[in-house]
């Protein structure tokens, strides 16, 4: 009478005492067995969740400022982002649409930031739509709350090919 004995795992076998499992082999349902021999437990390394970019101050306010001046966004939604003459200089930028495209939407292609002194951020950004290509430049102050706020907004001349 053949009887058989089951391993560790509760399995049924042939492995007998004293016989080492391989690594090699398939799992039920034909797929390959991927873990070392010698590897008992079943746990896998938790998966990394994928980090969100911080976008510094500059970054987002050129993104921001890029949604207005595209009509993207109405001209009262950068209310609470501006301070002083900053919002007045939107108002009237905004209505002439600058970066408006007619083909493809424009993008903040580069954005870089000179700090003036603690709280005070002057930046520039290059925005392109298509072959086209403008430039913007802004500064940023930061209140008493800590927020960063637009101050100041200029755009570049006349529309330039790339």
């Amino acid at each position: 009478m053949d009887v058989t004995q089951n391993d560790s795992h509760g399995s049924r076998g042939s492995r007998g005492p004293g016989r080492q499992r391989t690594g090699g082999g398939t799992r039920p349902g034909g797929r390959a067995v991927t873990r070392p021999g010698n590897r008992r437990d079943q746990r896998r390394p938790a998966a990394v969740p994928a980090q969100r970019r911080r976008f510094k101050p500059h970054e987002l306010f050129a993104e921001r400022l890029l949604a207005v001046l595209s009509g993207e966004r109405p001209v009262h939604w950068m209310l609470n982002h501006t301070v002083g003459h900053g919002y007045q200089q939107l108002v009237e930028l905004a209505p002439h649409a600058p970066f408006q495209a007619h083909g493809p939407r424009p993008v903040v292609r580069t954005c870089r930031a000179l700090p003036l002194s603690p709280g005070v951020v002057e930046a520039s950004a290059c925005i392109g739509a298509g072959d086209q290509v403008r430039a913007m430049a802004f500064r940023l102050e930061r209140g008493s709350d800590l927020r960063w706020r637009c101050a100041a907004v200029e755009l570049g001349g006349e529309r330039q090919p790339a």
